[in-house]
């Protein structure tokens, strides 16, 4: 492993983020908006408004995306940092406009998708949206799970870079009424087009509203390497080995 990506193993499991820029090249981002640009936007798993466009299951829904997104450098990064037994288990588009007043509050990703609703030990909190499932598992998936950022465009705190609490993520479930801000402190996490960020779902995060009207693009995808009981399945899962090239 490369001394750099060390650094930023470490920094995920002490922090529950980091950030790595010129992971892919201007010509390589432009393809992806591209791509992207030419979906057909009639499936019910699009969602537009003045403040945000939005694609779930996007790999499903824009397969020619992949190749893309999981090229030779990115795989290779991906297996270096997680291991190699880890999986695709959700992905996302979202595209926050110049002009959004889209505000997120703090808070963890504490659902999955999975492709059914039955119920099972350690299991609850079942909702569907979309036709899509989501479900809150145990901690032990949740503690597993790594969450993948792709950034389209320059991203700061003007225009909706994250905010997140160092370390938080090593505090489990965290209910917000239980956070002592005076003991807290938040950062900013700006990334460049082309460049990455990495985040546990149990990370306390927020998105501010955008001030300095430029677009914010992010690809979101989800790795986990935990099997799920019999009697429900990954939504979205794919193996790592099965992206091309």
């Amino acid at each position: 492993m490369k001394p750099s990506l060390k650094l930023n193993k470490n920094q995920i499991e002490t922090e529950g983020f980091t950030t790595i820029n010129d992971v892919f090249s201007d010509e390589e981002v432009k393809q992806l908006c591209d791509t992207i640009d030419k979906a057909n936007g009639s499936s019910e798993t699009f969602r537009r408004s003045a403040d945000l466009f939005a694609i779930r299951q996007f790999l499903k829904e824009v397969p020619d995306i992949i190749p893309l997104i999981f090229t030779a450098n990115f795989k290779e990064l991906v297996g270096q940092l997680f291991g190699k037994d880890y999986f695709v288990v959700k992905s996302i588009y979202f595209d926050k406009p110049e002009q959004s007043n889209w505000f997120v509050s703090y808070h963890q990703d504490l659902t999955i998708s999975v492709d059914q609703r039955s119920e099972s030990e350690g299991y609850s909190n079942w909702t569907v949206k979309q036709r899509q499932f989501a479900v809150q598992p145990p901690l032990e998936i949740l503690e597993n799970i790594f969450t993948i950022r792709v950034h389209l465009d320059d991203t700061d705190e003007y225009n909706g870079a994250l905010s997140v609490v160092p370390g938080s993520h090593l505090k489990q479930i965290y209910p917000l009424k239980d956070i002592d801000w005076t003991e807290q402190t938040a950062h900013i996490c700006p990334v460049q087009k082309g460049g990455i960020m990495i985040m546990k779902p149990l990370l306390l995060h927020s998105s501010a509203r955008t001030t300095n009207s430029k677009r914010r693009r992010v690809i979101h995808i989800e790795f986990c390497n935990h099997e799920l009981p019999d009697n429900m399945a990954w939504s979205e899962r794919k193996e790592i080995g099965e992206l091309i090239p």
